[in-house]
C-alpha cells in the first residue's frame, strides 16, 4: 500500500500566513525573473506586489519571502530590448541600485508595469497595453492604495499617551510586533523550535530586562544549534550585537536581516495552531 502524500498547502491558508508577515494588501502577483545588483544572473520568483512593496518567494507555495523591494522611491521604470519576443523586460531605477525584471510573457509584462506605475506614481498610466477589465483593476488598486496611505500617514499623529491605561511591556497598537514575537523566555523558545520545526526556526522574544529584545534561532547543518541573539532598543532604531553591529529602523527589519542574510535558510516561527498560538500570552517571567 503506498503511503499517502502529505496534503497540499491551501491557498487561502499560504495567503493568510503571507499576510501574518507582511501586513499589506496584494494587489499583483506571478512569477517574474529578478536580476538585482549584487547577483549576476536571473532568479525566479514568485513575486507579490503588496503595498508599495515586491515581496520574492521561492515558489508559489512558499509562505516566507526570501528577499524584498520596496518601490516608494522609484525613479523610473525602463523597457529593455528583449531578443525573445515572448518576454518583457524592464529595469526599475532606484536610488541605490537598478534592479532588472524579466517576464514569462509580454501580457504579463504589461500587467507588472501597470501596476508598478500605478501604485508609485499614485496614477493609471495610459501608456501601457491593457484590456479595459485589467485598467479597471488598476483605478481599484490605485484607489486602495491612495487610502492605504492616508490610514499610514494619520498613524503617527494619533496620541494616545494621556488617554490610555498602561498596558504590558511590548503590547503598541501602533507599532505591531512582527508575527513572530512570543511573549517566552529563551529556554521556552528553544522548545518551541526543538518541537515544531515546520513552523519555522526563528523566534523574537522579550530580552532578560524587560526593555530590549532578543532573537533565538535553530540552525540544521551538521546538527542542530540552537544560538540567542541580542537585539538593543536605541533610541527609535533597534541595534543587533553581532561581531559588527546592524542598526536598523524596526522588529520588521531586524527579521527581514536575518531572513536575508541566511537568503531564507532562517524563517519566521510562525504558528499554525491554537495550542501553540496560546504561547503568545506566556508570562513574562524567569526569562534568562
Amino acid at each position: 500500500m503506498m503511503a499517502k502524500k502529505p496534503p497540499k498547502p491551501a491557498p487561502r491558508r499560504i495567503f493568510q500566513e503571507r499576510l501574518k508577515i507582511t501586513a499589506l494588501p496584494l494587489y499583483f502577483e506571478g512569477f517574474l525573473l529578478v536580476k538585482r545588483s549584487e547577483y549576476q544572473g536571473y532568479t525566479r520568483y514568485w513575486t507579490e506586489l503588496r503595498g508599495t512593496t515586491l515581496f520574492f518567494y521561492n515558489d508559489k507555495k512558499s509562505t516566507i519571502y526570501v528577499d524584498k523591494l520596496d518601490l516608494i522611491d522609484l525613479t523610473c521604470l525602463t523597457e529593455q530590448n528583449s531578443t525573445d519576443k515572448n518576454c518583457a523586460k524592464f529595469t526599475l531605477v532606484l536610488p541605490k541600485e537598478e534592479v532588472q525584471l524579466k517576464t514569462e510573457n509580454t501580457e504579463s509584462g504589461e500587467e507588472w508595469r501597470g501596476f508598478i506605475l500605478t501604485i508609485t506614481e499614485l496614477s493609471v498610466p495610459q501608456y501601457v497595453s491593457l484590456l479595459p477589465g485589467q485598467v479597471i483593476r488598476l483605478h481599484e488598486v490605485l484607489e486602495r492604495e491612495k487610502k492605504r496611505r492616508i490610514e499610514t500617514e494619520q498613524l503617527p499623529s494619533t496620541s494616545l499617551e494621556d488617554e490610555r491605561e498602561p498596558m504590558e511591556d511590548y503590547v503598541d497598537v501602533l507599532n505591531p510586533m512582527p508575527a513572530c514575537f512570543y511573549t517566552v523566555s529563551r529556554k521556552e523558545a528553544t522548545e518551541m523550535l526543538e518541537k515544531n520545526p515546520s513552523l519555522g526556526n526563528m523566534i523574537l522574544r522579550p530580552g532578560s530586562d524587560s526593555r530590549n529584545f532578543s532573537i533565538t534561532i535553530r540552525q540544521e547543518r551538521d546538527m542542530p544549534r540552537i544560538k540567542h541573539y541580542k537585539v538593543m532598543s536605541v533610541g527609535n532604531n533597534y541595534t543587533i550585537e553581532l561581531e559588527k553591529p546592524v542598526t536598523l529602523p524596526n522588529l520588521f527589519s531586524v527579521i527581514d536581516y536575518f531572513m536575508k542574510e541566511t537568503r531564507g535558510n532562517l524563517r519566521p516561527f510562525i504558528s499554525s495552531t491554537d495550542e501553540t498560538l496560546e504561547t503568545k500570552g506566556f508570562p513574562v517571567t524567569s526569562l534568562e
